[in-house]
């Protein structure tokens, strides 16, 4: 009979999410934690990091934090080389950084469209393609993307957020290919609204948020847990035969 409980567990494996001093990355960190991963986590804010740190140690698991900005390439490559120096190799990678500024594409400035491009699609590239080398060697391995509905189906005032993702979701399933031969899984998850900060920030009031819901089958917005459970899922024994597919959180919306 199989064990269902092992097969969604992630014991003695090691983590790197990041994007987790707060919202759904913090939520993904205590999910891989309390399902038995040693988590290493990545963030810009110090203070919120090291605050998540400690709950995840507060329930006997190791976390290890890295203050670092994914904005420069220089950044990016430091965080995957302090990753070693915590471990020898990253068993599950979770690219969930991310930056959103919202305006009519013909009001996005280069510097905007930049920043979006550089930490919410060049980062997930260097990271997996550094951390994928242990991952190829011992022939194993999960990356797990966090992209977005707006990846999937046009939204207005989302030019930039939108090619970020969308390239995020291209480059998922190129990975997946490439990456399959070594048993490598590779997927992304793509969630509709999620309340956390950043959310609230672009969705939060009645007049912006309630049409968007309308459009939802469900009629509401998404958890930082619904996601951190689906990223569980990925990164666990359970998904092995799953690779190259963007997931749709999204309450039905891209059904319609």
């Amino acid at each position: 009979m199989n064990d269902s409980m092992s097969r969604f567990s992630v014991k003695g494996k090691t983590a790197l999410v990041t994007g987790a001093s707060r919202g759904i990355g913090a939520e993904i960190a205590m999910n891989l934690a309390q399902a038995g991963a040693e988590v290493l986590i990545t963030a810009r804010h110090h203070d919120d990091l090291i605050q998540v740190c400690e709950k995840i140690r507060s329930i006997g698991s190791r976390c290890e934090a890295i203050e670092a900005d994914l904005i420069s390439i220089n950044g990016v490559e430091e965080v995957a080389q302090k990753a070693f120096e915590f471990f020898s190799t990253i068993d599950i990678l979770v690219n969930n950084a991310g930056t959103i500024e919202v305006a009519p594409f013909w009001e996005t400035t280069v510097e905007d469209w930049d920043q979006m491009q550089a930490v919410n699609l060049r980062a997930p590239f260097i990271l997996s393609k550094i951390l994928s080398e242990p991952m190829r060697a011992q022939k194993q391995g999960k990356i797990i993307n966090i992209s977005s509905v707006a990846g999937i189906a046009a939204l207005a005032g989302h030019a930039a957020y939108s090619a970020s993702k969308g390239g995020l979701n291209q480059l998922t399933k190129v990975m997946a290919a490439e990456l399959g031969p070594f048993n490598i899984q590779c997927n992304a998850v793509a969630p509709t609204v999620i309340l956390t900060e950043l959310g609230q920030k672009v969705w939060g009031s009645p007049e912006k948020g309630e049409p968007m819901k309308d459009k939802i089958p469900l009629h509401r917005f998404g958890k930082p847990l619904e996601v951190a459970d689906l990223v569980l899922y990925l990164a666990s024994p359970a998904s092995d035969m799953m690779t190259g597919q963007v997931i749709a959180l999204d309450g039905g919306y891209t059904a319609l």
